[in-house]
């Protein structure tokens, strides 16, 4: 251990000493850690900051419209309206073009081998939040 964390196992031993760290917000629950095992180590900084600034690459975030588009329509399914309908038909127009720039970009899970759509899958799930 070097100097700094000498110290600051010092200070936290203290503390726990005082009692400062009882009754703290989920004392005994454990540890909601992100498991960043899938993203490259020397991305995991990088990643990890977006993250957290809540920014998001351009295809992850139109993944996640892609998906909140097909939860509308079928949801919309349901209702028989005109209104409906029309709603229906404009979600649908969206998706197909958000589709297609997704996959005319080259970032598209179309143009990925099976190995990397199951590590983009684990990304938007990770990324996502969900």
């Amino acid at each position: 251990m070097d100097f700094i964390d000498r110290i600051a196992e010092q200070r936290i031993n203290e503390a726990v000493e005082r009692g400062d760290l009882d009754d703290l917000p989920g004392a005994g629950q454990p540890l909601a850690l992100d498991d960043d095992a899938m993203v490259p180590e020397h991305l995991r900084t990088a990643y990890r900051i977006l993250k957290n600034a809540n920014c998001i690459p351009p295809e992850l975030a139109q993944q996640q419209e892609i998906r909140s588009l097909e939860d509308l329509i079928d949801s919309l399914y349901a209702d028989a309206s005109a209104e409906a309908a029309e709603a229906r038909t404009q979600a649908e127009r969206r998706l197909a073009l958000l589709r297609a720039r997704l996959e005319g970009s080259g970032r598209g899970v179309g143009t990925l081998s099976a190995q990397e759509r199951a590590y983009h899958g684990q990304l938007l799930e990770r990324f996502s939040g969900e």
